[in-house]
């Protein structure tokens, strides 16, 4: 049966209506093993593309969507293990632990998952992006026989080192949804009803009138406090008339 190749000039052409969304399980053992002894693969739908050698945004294929490439490590030291992950314009970072990849039948690891961060500039001043890389390698399982092999004559060796091949899946992690769009359109404001729904009366004819933000009187002193405004003005009223009546008394008295 002919298989269909589905990668065109680096760059995956898939007929409208299907989807690429492997599990880690099947990247790991339908596509980088296959690669790594080397057999024949599903779909030629993953290129080989060297992830170093452009920034994120220049490798081949939609940005907006997930990115899958087979590519092989480099070491940034002659003798060392340590991969060079540089770019022409910033590096990855590892960051956190590696996450093994254990089969549904049998629980055999088959493979290693290393979550990168692409970072702007050179290390350790770099700037941190939102451009993500997993890195996919395979290993031997404890239990080999427990895995059928890719296929049925294979008993080829790798052509490449094991540890060399790995499988990377680059997306640009979006942050934030429509809930924090939304928050943020909208800032939320922390308007409470009062527990007390009584009206509030305030005495506004006290004597400190400097002080007006004091406590509001219940609903039962309300009532007393209009009558006192009231009460006072009466004795104003009447300090008032018994003051002239005492001048015109004295007036009368020196005429």
């Amino acid at each position: 049966m002919e298989r269909i190749n589905f990668v065109k000039n680096g760059v995956l052409r898939l007929p409208p209506g299907f989807r690429f969304h492997p599990t880690d399980e099947e990247l790991v053992l339908q596509y980088l093993r296959r690669k790594v002894y080397p057999c024949p693969l599903p779909a030629s739908i993953i290129p080989e593309v060297d992830v170093c050698e452009a920034d994120p945004w220049d490798l081949p294929g939609d940005c907006a969507q997930e990115r899958y490439f087979f590519s092989t490590r480099e070491a940034k030291y002659p003798n060392g293990n340590r991969s060079n992950r540089a770019t022409s314009s910033g590096y990855w970072k590892a960051t956190g632990l590696d996450k093994q990849i254990v089969t549904c039948r049998g629980g055999q690891v088959v493979g290693m998952k290393k979550t990168l961060v692409f970072y702007r500039g050179k290390p350790p001043h770099g700037t941190r992006t939102d451009w993500i890389m997993h890195e996919y390698r395979f290993v031997l399982p404890e239990n080999p026989a427990s895995i059928a092999p890719p296929e049925k004559n294979a008993t080829q060796s790798p052509v490449v080192p094991m540890d060399d091949w790995v499988l990377c899946r680059i997306f640009f992690k979006k942050r934030g949804g429509k809930n924090e769009e939304q928050q943020v359109q909208q800032p939320s404001c922390d308007v409470r009803k009062p527990k007390n729904s009584r009206p509030v009366f305030y005495d506004f004819m006290t004597k400190d009138r400097a002080n007006l933000s004091l406590a509001p009187c219940s609903s039962s002193s309300g009532s007393s406090g209009i009558t006192d405004v009231v009460s006072s003005e009466q004795v104003d009223n009447d300090h008032e008339e018994s003051s002239s009546s005492n001048s015109l008394g004295l007036i009368r008295r020196k005429q």
